[in-house]
């Protein structure tokens, strides 16, 4: 699955950690979903949307096969 997680962030000017505190998880799930190797859960990926002002959609796509 792809995301503007990364993209997102840095245009809130924040840093993996502070994103990270702000959402209640690990600096390193964040940098986990940033490398597209952990695919967030439900809960995290709508406060994740709601954080950056972007429905679930938006933040992450579906690769096509």
């Amino acid at each position: 699955m792809k995301n503007l997680v990364k993209v997102e962030r840095a245009r809130l000017d924040l840093t993996q950690a502070q994103l990270a505190e702000k959402l209640g998880v690990s600096r390193q799930t964040i940098h986990a979903i940033e490398k597209e190797k952990f695919n967030p859960s439900v809960t995290l990926a709508l406060k994740m949307g709601r954080l950056f002002k972007l429905s679930v959609e938006e933040l992450f796509m579906m690769e096509e096969d």
